[in-house]
């Protein structure tokens, strides 16, 4: 799987080719066995293929129009009533909110977000994460739920690019052994 992680880049350029249903079926599928904790699965997929809700995503998301030569797009949401019970979180739940179960279903779906990722790389699928937007925008447009957060707009279709691999960190300049120094 190294292999397929090092290749794996962010895709800008797709071909017009669709994508098979069965195909989006097992990035699914892929997301599905994530872990979470309390195994509270908050994650939730929207599945876009059509112009109109494309179009306005990608107004949310800050006119990236290059998102438009992706065939799907997956809005990947956090559920928050996995975790909470509330009955309005429609002015709390942004990018400024102080619940601390915010950030763990954001990092719980982040992780099934990833494994649709990477999925996708060995399915010889491109994908961008791209989440240039406020809630108040990407939420409108895809007229989510009050008690979803969108954590992130995936691109996916084949590649119709080869990106170079960008400059990464040597591994002695993050890993640390039993102290920080």
């Amino acid at each position: 799987m190294l292999t397929e992680i090092e290749k794996r880049r962010s895709i800008r350029k797709y071909s017009n080719q669709d994508i098979a249903d069965e195909l989006l079926k097992q990035l699914l599928e892929s997301a599905r066995y994530a872990p979470s904790g309390s195994n509270t699965q908050p994650w939730k997929f929207l599945i876009v293929r059509d112009k109109l809700t494309k179009e306005k995503i990608v107004a949310a998301d800050n006119n990236q129009n290059w998102m438009l030569d992706a065939p799907v797009f997956i809005v990947c949401a956090a559920d928050i009533s996995s975790r909470i019970k509330t009955t309005d979180l429609s002015t709390t739940l942004n990018e400024n909110c102080a619940l601390p179960e915010l950030k763990l279903i954001i990092r719980d779906t982040s992780i099934a977000i990833e494994h649709i990722i990477l999925e996708a790389q060995h399915l010889g699928l491109g994908t961008c994460w791209t989440a240039w937007f406020t809630q108040s925008a990407i939420k409108k447009a895809v007229n989510a739920p009050d008690n979803f957060y969108i954590c992130a707009v995936l691109t996916i279709g084949y590649a119709a690019e080869q990106p170079a691999m960008r400059p990464r960190k040597n591994i002695s300049k993050f890993v640390f052994y039993e102290d920080w120094h």
